[in-house]
């Protein structure tokens, strides 16, 4: 059987979806095993008014992407499983309803309910004003940059029956005058039965001149994974809390608390450890180990990873963030200066594999915790009790 595939946007298509073309193909036998589907639909009233949902259905697992912001992941359900997290904004945002400029420069916060979003391109981290960006245009940074509130200019998805596989590719071009050029082309994948997502990303720098890159894997988890007496299991080098308030907790790190009010977020930065082919997995475990999300990257390309803990009440949104990344999502001129900010030359391409997995059961979740253990070894990682240099400003 032959490769399908189908382009359901383009620059050379510029009227937007409607009703009446979505996509809609479904189990028929014709290449993949089992139950399957790719559909695609178009959100309807208030913030979500135009967003573009394309969904993948592998037959046990559903990926809803966002092509309209960012090519971010919505959210994902496995034989019934949610995952992902209950944000108080409760449906996807289209772009022009979020002003990044707003809150002091936190107005990215006002569409942020995604499963994964991508921080950058060109900066993430906290909003300011960045004395030492190349022209004034890059100057000012907003939080988390922009590239989860860029629409896709070119989206298709595909069937593979070689490979049993179905996919997600989006393009989205983060560029202006007299600054970076640059443009991601994001694929996601699902194999056949699958419990996990593959996503392959490429950067590359479109523009004349070398540029910055940052770019971190914002991936937010909720219940049934997240509760009291949860806990994260990661390989590592070294970590440190990132602030005071993280330092209060460095005895707890890897552990949960259920949700908690007036609960003030928790940071911790890690130097990455990897296995003989430059992957690190990280875990996160329920309370009675029977069920678990991991995240596994590739530390060649992202050799951080920084853990959110942000246990509030379920109304204010109780999640946890698991986010590996090119750089740590501290002040850009600081990440600079420790030499953690990337640059890119002319046509040059940065590229990442992301993997998320979803454990069902107390077998599955321990082999990936054996795993984990296998490559922390006889290790001893480095755990700086406060805040510390290069990973933060110390106090």
């Amino acid at each position: 059987m032959t490769h399908q595939q189908v382009t359901l946007v383009s620059p050379q298509h510029t009227t937007a979806v409607t009703d009446s073309t979505l996509l809609d193909w479904k189990t028929s036998g014709l290449a993949l095993p089992g139950e399957w589907s790719i559909r695609q639909r178009v959100l309807r009233g208030g913030v979500s008014e135009g967003v573009h949902v394309v969904e993948l259905c592998n037959g046990p697992l559903t990926v809803s992407v966002l092509p309209t912001r960012g090519m971010g992941v919505w959210k994902a359900d496995f034989n019934g499983i949610p995952v992902g997290w209950d944000s108080p904004v409760k449906s996807p945002v289209h772009p022009r309803q979020v002003e990044l400029a707003a809150r002091n420069g936190l107005g990215w916060l006002d569409g942020f309910n995604e499963l994964l979003c991508r921080c950058g391109l060109s900066f993430i981290g906290p909003p300011g004003i960045d004395d030492g960006a190349s022209s004034a245009v890059e100057s000012q940074v907003t939080l988390h940059g922009r590239i989860a509130n860029l629409p896709a200019h070119t989206v298709e998805v595909g069937v593979n029956p070689e490979s049993q596989t179905l996919w997600v590719r989006g393009i989205c071009d983060e560029s202006c005058l007299f600054g970076p050029q640059l443009r991601l082309t994001s694929t996601l994948t699902l194999s056949a039965g699958s419990r996990s997502i593959a996503i392959q990303d490429e950067v590359q720098n479109r523009g004349a001149s070398e540029t910055e890159l940052e770019l971190l894997y914002h991936i937010n988890v909720g219940p049934p994974f997240l509760e009291a007496g949860s806990r994260i299991e990661c390989p590592f080098e070294a970590m440190s809390p990132r602030d005071g308030r993280a330092a209060e907790g460095i005895e707890t790190f890897d552990t949960y608390v259920g949700p908690t009010p007036d609960y003030a977020e928790k940071v911790y930065l890690f130097e990455a450890r990897s296995d003989p082919q430059g992957r690190c997995p990280v875990l996160l475990k329920n309370a009675a180990a029977d069920r678990g999300f991991s995240v596994d990257f590739d530390t060649g390309p992202l050799p951080y990873f920084t853990l959110w803990k942000c246990t509030h009440p379920e109304a204010d949104g109780y999640v946890t963030g698991l986010e590996p990344g090119s750089s740590f999502p501290n002040f850009k001129a600081f990440e600079r200066t420790e030499g953690r900010v990337r640059r890119l030359a002319p046509e040059e391409t940065f590229t990442t594999e992301v993997l998320l997995g979803i454990h069902d059961s107390s077998d599955a979740v321990a082999v990936v915790s054996g795993r984990i253990a296998a490559i922390q070894g006889e290790h001893e990682p480095r755990v700086h009790s406060t805040p510390a240099l290069p990973f933060t400003p110390a106090d």
